[in-house]
């Protein structure tokens, strides 16, 4: 038990990303999942898409600030973190963006598989756009956002 509670202590800012980014990406692929049932693919991939990746930016500056890096910065401080989160966090969006048109629009057309089951296919490319997506952002929260002073 002991050991257990020492690897917790040694990795818990790896393992709380994981679960939070992980509970944050399930968040996402649930909101696109029902705005594609709901209005149809071409809205979960265009507009649907921003609007789920604006209430998950919104989920995981709260959760990292709060569970994940711990940050303590007040006032103007903990307002330029935001900012960078937020900056940080578009610039994945369109990433995820730009994976989806690719995915979906571009790509999608092409594969037999695509076209047997459209909505299908569009929920593979949102789930391989989050992999790259969640990589990116521990990468930029780690490095320029939530960097231990």
């Amino acid at each position: 038990m002991q050991k257990l509670k020492d690897f917790i202590k040694k990795y818990y800012e790896g393992l709380a990303y994981l679960f939070f980014g992980g509970v944050a990406t399930l968040l996402n692929l649930v909101v696109f999942a029902v705005f594609q049932a709901a209005f149809g693919t071409d809205f979960a991939t265009g507009l649907g898409n921003v609007l789920d990746n604006i209430l998950c930016i919104l989920f995981a500056y709260w959760t990292n600030r709060t569970f994940v890096f711990k940050s303590t910065n007040k006032g103007k401080a903990a307002l330029a973190e935001f900012g960078q989160f937020v900056s940080c966090r578009i610039a994945t969006m369109v990433m995820d963006q730009l994976i989806i048109w690719l995915g979906v629009s571009v790509l999608g057309p092409a594969v037999r598989f695509a076209a047997a089951d459209p909505k299908l296919w569009a929920m593979g490319v949102k789930l391989f756009s989050q992999v790259v997506v969640i990589l990116s952002n521990y990468i930029f929260s780690k490095l320029f956002i939530f960097k231990k002073k």
